[in-house]
């Protein structure tokens, strides 16, 4: 049997990125934490929501790599003399990534109730009409 890919069709040049961009976020964590939504805000606006309660500002850090949003979540041990008799709220680190197409850019990051909110935004595409001159060979 042969592996069709997109880069492989005739008419889908230049998508090879577009593969590897599907490759890496099938590779990145899947785990289930924390959980998180992704809302529609309008046409162009989105919003990425994390629950990350027990997190303070300072255990966070959000990052843009290679048009990948990674968000990352490191509690400090505050466990200074405490003696727990049952530890039921994980103080685990986590990272959540992202792959955000061309023309997504970060907006703004608010914390809030024990939500992390990451708001992206989309430029409108332009319409380009470009005319290509055929020079003699």
């Amino acid at each position: 049997m042969t592996k069709h890919t997109m880069g492989s069709h005739p008419y889908m040049l230049g998508f090879e990125q577009l593969e590897r961009l599907l490759e890496r976020s099938a590779k990145s964590g899947n785990e289930g934490y924390p959980p998180f939504n992704i809302e529609q805000t309008s046409d162009n606006s989105y919003r990425i929501t994390l629950a990350v309660a027990g997190f303070a500002e300072g255990d966070l850090s959000i990052t843009l790599e290679d048009r990948q949003l990674v968000i990352r979540g490191r509690q400090r041990d505050d466990a200074d003399g405490r003696v727990y008799l049952h530890r039921g709220i994980a103080a685990r680190q986590f990272q959540r990534s992202f792959v955000l197409a061309d023309g997504v850019e970060v907006g703004e990051a608010i914390m809030e109730n024990g939500l992390l909110h990451v708001d992206l935004t989309r430029a409108a595409p332009e319409t380009v009409v470009q005319t290509i001159k055929i020079n003699k060979g």
